[in-house]
């Protein structure tokens, strides 16, 4: 939904009020978080699996949080790379209904985040917050590749055709320098080894996203400032252009790229990600 000042209460009276902590608690913050346990579905993006969380979701769980990393179809151990992304989409949803969750924090990064859009729009009402990790941000109508300059999306289309299963394997120099830029090459190697080529089909779908639009779930994005994926600024890049189409959110920044820094600071992207989902 877009930002309207008229869904959000003027009376301070109606808004929450946190927890004072009580004598023998040194960190107020710390008692705050123990006060809120949280359940979290991270979604990851593409040229990734469930595994990327792995470290985030070890430090959230220490903190006494719920998380789920649901593996989607075209991707994992699954061999199929002829998926869509209504597939993908639903089974997410999916997994959030078996599961019997509600209060979610649905939180995207990357590619993942047109999934956190479409989820959304499946199960609102098992949501509690959505979360945007250097995620894309569809407006209606538009597809992933919409958002990347025109010889990006021109190498894409051209590494998907080239392929025998409609897929895209990044080449590794563009790996290097703008997905994990603040990495060693030693580690960016390792990263690069585990990765698998990605379906192109749910990449270039337009969107159908009216629904999403008219949501009234609150949102955050968490924005980390040296992400090279996308360019900076002249009508590209996540923040502000993707945040922006939010309406009202919650903006948490921190140093970091698009895919080392989950790996190399996984204690201080889960603080960032409570930071970005607590009430």
């Amino acid at each position: 939904m877009r930002w309207d000042q008229t869904n959000y209460p003027h009376d301070p009276s109606h808004l929450p009020t946190a927890p004072i902590a009580p004598s023998g608690f040194i960190n107020q913050e710390d008692y705050w978080e123990r006060q809120q346990p949280l359940t979290f579905v991270l979604i990851h993006g593409s040229w990734a699996d469930s595994s990327f969380w792995n470290g985030i979701a070890n430090e959230l769980r220490k903190k006494g949080h719920t998380v789920y990393t649901p593996e989607y179809p075209g991707h994992g151990a699954d061999p199929n790379k002829d998926v869509s992304h209504s597939m993908m989409t639903k089974s997410i949803a999916d997994f959030i209904i078996s599961k019997n969750l509600h209060n979610v924090i649905l939180l995207g990064h990357s590619f993942g985040g047109t999934l956190v859009q479409k989820v959304a729009e499946l199960v609102p009402d098992r949501l509690k917050r959505l979360v945007f990790l250097n995620a894309f941000v569809l407006n209606d109508g538009q597809n992933l590749g919409d958002e990347l300059p025109a010889p990006v999306r021109n190498v894409f289309v051209g590494l998907a055709q080239n392929s025998k299963d409609n897929t895209i394997m990044l080449p590794f120099p563009l790996y290097r320098d703008a997905f994990a830029n603040l990495a060693s090459l030693e580690l960016v190697q390792q990263m690069y080894n585990e990765i698998s080529p990605e379906p192109a089909k749910p990449l270039l779908e337009n969107l159908n996203l009216k629904k999403f639009y008219s949501l009234n779930i609150p949102k955050s994005y968490i924005y980390l400032t040296v992400d090279n994926a996308l360019p900076q600024g002249e009508g590209f890049g996540w923040h502000p252009h993707m945040s922006s189409r939010l309406g009202l959110f919650r903006l948490i920044k921190g140093h970091g790229d698009h895919m080392s820094t989950v790996k190399t600071e996984p204690k201080m992207l889960a603080q960032k990600i409570y930071e970005a989902s607590r009430d």
